[in-house]
C-alpha cells in the first residue's frame, strides 16, 4: 500500500492529546511515527483508566501506529540518542513548555544545524512569544481563555466547558494542516522550516462567526444552548421520549416545516416568525410553541418525518448510542485491532474515506519502549552496546520479554 507520507520518518516527543493526535494522523498516512517517552512512566496518559493487563485503553487508541522508544533524557546517552533520532527525521513534533526543549539542545535551531531539512512543528498552551508565552496551558484553561466556555452550556448558566478536549485536538488538527503544507512547500521549494502554535490560538481560529459578529456589530457571544446564534428553528427540542435537532434554518425550510412536519400551516404568516431574524429574536417563543407540538410523539416519529421531507434532522444519542448507531458501524468508526498487551480492542476509525490509499490502521499502540531496541539498531548501535544501555537504565523496555514486533 503507498500511503502518501509512506517513507517519511516523524520523532514525535510530545505528550497527552495535542500533539499525538497530530503524529497519530501522520502515522495513517503512512509515516514512520517513532514515539520519544520517558524511561520512568512514559507518555502521561500511560496512566490514564481504565487499565487492560496494566495498559491504559485511552492511551492505546490515540497512540497506533507509532514505535515507541523510552529513553532517560537526563543521562547524556540518552539525550545523544534522541539527538541521533532528530538528524534523521523529516518531520519533529513537540509540546513543551516554550524553553525546554532549547536547553535539551533538541530545539529547531539545533536540529537544523545538522538537519537542515527538517520540518518542526511546536504546540504549547499560549504559544512561543507574547505575555503569556512562559505559562503552562492545558485545554480547559485555554478553552476558558479563549471565550468559548462563556458561550458554551446554557443561556444563565455557569461557564460550561465543551464536552471533549475541543482545544487540544484543535491544536492537534492545526498542527497537522502546518506540517501537511510545510511538506508540500519543501516538495516545491526544497526548504524545510519551523511552525508552532498553541491550544489558545488553534480553538480561538475556530470561531469565525462569532468573530465577524463582534467585529461587525459589537456582538459578544453568550451561551445559547443548543440554538444558532443566526438560524432558527436550528437547535434540539424536547420530544415525547427524549431530544431531535431540526435544522430548518431557511425561508424554504420553515414553511416545509411548519406545514408538512408539525402541520402548523399558519405559523409562517405569524409577525412574530415571519422573517429568519425574527425567529432568532423569539426564539424563546418559537421553541415554547414547537416543543407544544414534539413532545406528542417520540424522537424516532420525528427523524422520519423530517427525513421524509428533506429537512435535516436527528436524534440526540448518548455516546453509547452513537457507538452503535448502525450508520457509525457501516462507515467504519469503530475499528478492530489486537494490542500486544491489551489483547482485542477497538479503536476509532479514519473519518476520512478516499477512493486511494490516503490512510490506514496498520499496527496497534506501542507498550512502553516496545521498539528500542530495534530503533537502536538502526542507528547503528551494536548488540553490546545496546545491552549496556539497557543495564545502565538510559533506555526502557517494559516487556522485553515478550518478542519484538516487526520494524
Amino acid at each position: 500500500m503507498k500511503l502518501p507520507l509512506s517513507g517519511l520518518r516523524v520523532l514525535d516527543l510530545t505528550n497527552v492529546l495535542a500533539g499525538p493526535y497530530c503524529s497519530m494522523v501522520l502515522g495513517d498516512m503512512g509515516a514512520e511515527v517513532i514515539k520519544l517517552e520517558n524511561a520512568d512512566k512514559g507518555d502521561t496518559s500511560r496512566q490514564f483508566e481504565p487499565q487492560i493487563n496494566g495498559e491504559s485503553y485511552c492511551f492505546a487508541v490515540l497512540n497506533r501506529n507509532k514505535k515507541s522508544i523510552a529513553l532517560n533524557l537526563k543521562d547524556p546517552a540518552g539525550l545523544k540518542i534522541a539527538h541521533q533520532l532528530a538528524a534523521q527525521a523529516d518531520i519533529v513534533l513537540e509540546n513543551f513548555r516554550p524553553g525546554v526543549v532549547k536547553r535539551m539542545g533538541l530545539d529547531y535551531d539545533s536540529i537544523r544545524a545538522n538537519n537542515p531539512g527538517v520540518i518542526y512543528a511546536a504546540m504549547s498552551g499560549f504559544g512561543q512569544t507574547g505575555p503569556y508565552g512562559q505559562k503552562g496551558g492545558f485545554d480547559i484553561i485555554a478553552q476558558g481563555m479563549s471565550g468559548i466556555m462563556m458561550m458554551t452550556g446554557e443561556p444563565g448558566g455557569r461557564p460550561a466547558k465543551v464536552g471533549i478536549a475541543m482545544n487540544d485536538i484543535a491544536s492537534g488538527v492545526t498542527a497537522l494542516s502546518g506540517i501537511l503544507g510545510a511538506l508540500i512547500g519543501k516538495l516545491r521549494f526544497g526548504e524545510g522550516q519551523y511552525l508552532e502554535t498553541s491550544l489558545l490560538e488553534a480553538g480561538l481560529a475556530w470561531t469565525p462567526w462569532e468573530f465577524g459578529a463582534y467585529f461587525g456589530s459589537g456582538e459578544t457571544p453568550s451561551a445559547t444552548g443548543t440554538r444558532h446564534r443566526r438560524s432558527a428553528p436550528y437547535q434540539a427540542y424536547r420530544t415525547q421520549d427524549g431530544y431531535v435537532t431540526v435544522g430548518a434554518g431557511t425561508q424554504k425550510m420553515w414553511v416545509t416545516f411548519c406545514e408538512k412536519i408539525i402541520h402548523q400551516p399558519d405559523w409562517p404568516q405569524r409577525p412574530e416568525y415571519l422573517t429568519q431574524a425574527l425567529r432568532v429574536k423569539n426564539a424563546d417563543a418559537l421553541e415554547s410553541d414547537i416543543e407544544t407540538v414534539l413532545t406528542q410523539k417520540s424522537t424516532t416519529h420525528w427523524v422520519e418525518q423530517l427525513d421524509a421531507q428533506g429537512i435535516p434532522g436527528g436524534p440526540v444519542f448518548g455516546y453509547e448510542q452513537a457507538l452503535h448507531d448502525p450508520h457509525i458501524q457501516a462507515r467504519k468508526m469503530v475499528h478492530d485491532i489486537d494490542h500486544p498487551i491489551i489483547g482485542p480492542m477497538k479503536t476509532l476509525g479514519l473519518p476520512i474515506k478516499s477512493s486511494g490509499a490516503l490512510g490506514s490502521i496498520r499496527m496497534p499502540a506501542p507498550w512502553l519502549g516496545q521498539h528500542s531496541q530495534s530503533v537502536l539498531t538502526h542507528l547503528g548501535y551494536s548488540v553490546a552496546q545496546i545491552e549496556a544501555l539497557f543495564a545502565q537504565g538510559t533506555v526502557f523496555d517494559q516487556h522485553r520479554d515478550k518478542a519484538r514486533t516487526s520494524d
